[in-house]
């Protein structure tokens, strides 16, 4: 991570410094086990989780259920995200013509360093004047982009000397804590109030206005804050960055939902507007928004329609950006095509509902994920995406009770539990590398041991006998157990065995037909 700037003599110099990155790439953060445990140690933010979810989803239950053909649009929504992913290939041809048509520039990126290496060249031309010199200022502001966030791009526009300016409330909480987001949705979502005007108050003089010195913790205040201390970079960039909710393939219009009005600033202001769109989010007709615009925004911010929805189809003459460039992003979504049950996470349009519902999600927060995508489908999406070579990647599978949930709710029917228990079999296979690996040998012992009465029995009373012997000593459960035992025990608690087995309980209080003593 690099050093924070010192706070500059003027507002006016802090607006030329580059934010500071969140601490290291997702690749480096430890293990789901590992971090899990970190954050339930949090109080403050477990108390944050905890009520923010439960007004989440108490809202969402509301609106989806006044819906009365809400089932109808789950399916009318998955049946076209399927079509969509079948013919994906003659759809974003489709979407290349109607952009270009439309006077936008399309560019493809394989990968993230492809895909930032065309971004950093936009703006570095962008930025530049008639007479070739740079800008006095090299930054860029920001529409908040998931996309943007997968590939790194922050970190690479600073590589090159370029501010990228988070406009999302929460991102730019995020931003100026020198912060991850926790969440697709509200990425500040581990915050509260009193956290938020903290980090105000510390850290918005460095990059541009300060925040008021009597700042309180009313969200009213706080949105003004933030409201002035963004405007004047909304009137002084030249350059904005967005991602898309969805392209249209048959117009070539792109569309952004959001809440808070910053990204029609992000939209409409800037002379040269860069998106950065995943494959994945293209759809073939106008049409198919019906569908979309009212799944979306009931599954995500519990609302029946987004407060702001803008929809762009090239530049205009003398209004809005007079540049529109599309950078259309592969970074492992074809890999995840090709997989015939796991291409389902590609229908995902982005809503949180899922995280919102997860029990585990709820304990540790977005940050244990590793990953800037938390919760059950950030579980089956990354793995995908990144593959299950490092660790982190191979552990975020097992981050799920399997209870079921998040399909319940998932707008779009992925299925979910199916798709984290494909990704375990893919992990344990990527283990082996062709050779037995410890849990098949412990699934043949256990049958082993299952399917023989005798040996069962025999267990089953080493076992009891033993737990008499911690009884008596009043040992409950364990900590951490000895290798090859510590990889299980490692991220759980073990209980004490019980001191008596079923099959010795039952004859105890039981007759030979069944009839209780």
């Amino acid at each position: 991570m690099s050093k924070r700037p010192v706070r500059p003599s003027n507002a006016h110099d802090a607006d030329r410094l580059t934010p500071a990155p969140p601490p290291g790439r997702f690749l480096d953060s430890p293990t789901f086990p590992k971090q899990s445990k970190v954050e339930l140690g949090n109080a403050v933010q477990r108390r944050n989780l905890y009520d923010a979810m439960r007004t989440i989803r108490t809202k969402r239950v509301g609106v989806t259920s006044e819906a009365d053909d809400w089932e109808d649009l789950r399916l009318a929504g998955e049946a076209i995200k399927n079509r969509t992913l079948r013919h994906l290939d003659r759809y974003l041809l489709q979407l290349e013509e109607s952009l270009t048509a439309a006077g936008s520039t399309v560019h493809w990126a394989r990968d993230a360093e492809e895909a930032n290496a065309i971004i950093v060249g936009l703006v570095n031309a962008a930025l530049a004047t008639p007479q070739g010199d740079q800008a006095s200022a090299r930054e860029v502001v920001k529409v908040k982009s998931m996309a943007t966030q997968e590939i790194d791009m922050n970190e690479a526009l600073e590589e090159a000397g370029i501010a990228a300016w988070e406009t999302d409330l929460a991102e730019l909480i995020v931003q100026l804590g020198h912060d991850r987001p926790s969440h697709i949705l509200v990425p500040a979502i581990h915050r509260n109030r009193s956290e938020v005007r903290q980090i105000f108050l510390d850290e918005m003089g460095r990059y541009g206005r300060p925040a008021p010195d009597d700042l309180d913790s009313e969200p009213v205040n706080l949105a003004a804050a933030a409201r002035l201390h963004l405007r004047e970079k909304f009137l002084r960039a030249k350059v904005a960055i967005s991602g898309a909710n969805f392209a249209v393939a048959e117009t070539g219009t792109l569309v952004v939902v959001e809440s808070e009005g910053n990204g029609r600033m992000c939209l409409t202001l800037a002379d040269t507007l860069i998106s950065v769109v995943g494959i994945e989010k293209v759809i073939p007709s106008v049409a198919d928004l019906e569908v979309f615009l009212q799944l979306l925004p009931r599954s995500s911010t519990a609302e029946r329609m987004n407060p702001y929805t803008s929809f762009w189809t090239g530049p205009t003459d003398g209004d809005g950006p007079q540049a529109t460039h599309v950078v259309l992003i592969d970074n492992g979504r074809t890999k995840v095509l090709a997989d015939p049950v796991g291409r389902d996470a590609l229908r995902c349009i982005r809503c949180s509902a899922c995280i919102n519902i997860c029990p585990v999600y709820e304990k540790v927060g977005g940050h244990a994920y590793g990953s800037v995508y938390p919760g059950p489908i950030g579980a089956v999406l990354t793995p995908q995406l990144r593959g299950v070579a490092s660790a982190v990647d191979a552990s975020v599978p097992y981050a799920s009770t399997l209870c079921g949930a998040c399909v319940d709710v998932c707008p779009v029917r992925i299925p979910l539990p199916d798709l984290l228990v494909h990704m375990r079999h893919k992990v344990v296979e990527a283990k082996a590398h062709g050779r037995p690996h410890a849990d098949d040998v412990a699934m043949r012992v256990t049958g082993k041991v299952l399917g023989s009465p005798g040996v069962w029995a025999a267990t089953t009373k080493a076992i009891s006998g033993t737990g008499a012997v911690l009884k008596k000593g009043r040992v409950d459960h364990f900590g951490p157990l000895p290798w090859p035992l510590s990889l299980w025990t490692n991220a759980r608690d073990v209980p004490a065995p019980p001191n008596e087995s079923f099959r010795a309980w039952y004859a105890r209080t039981h007759h030979k037909d069944g009839s209780p003593r």
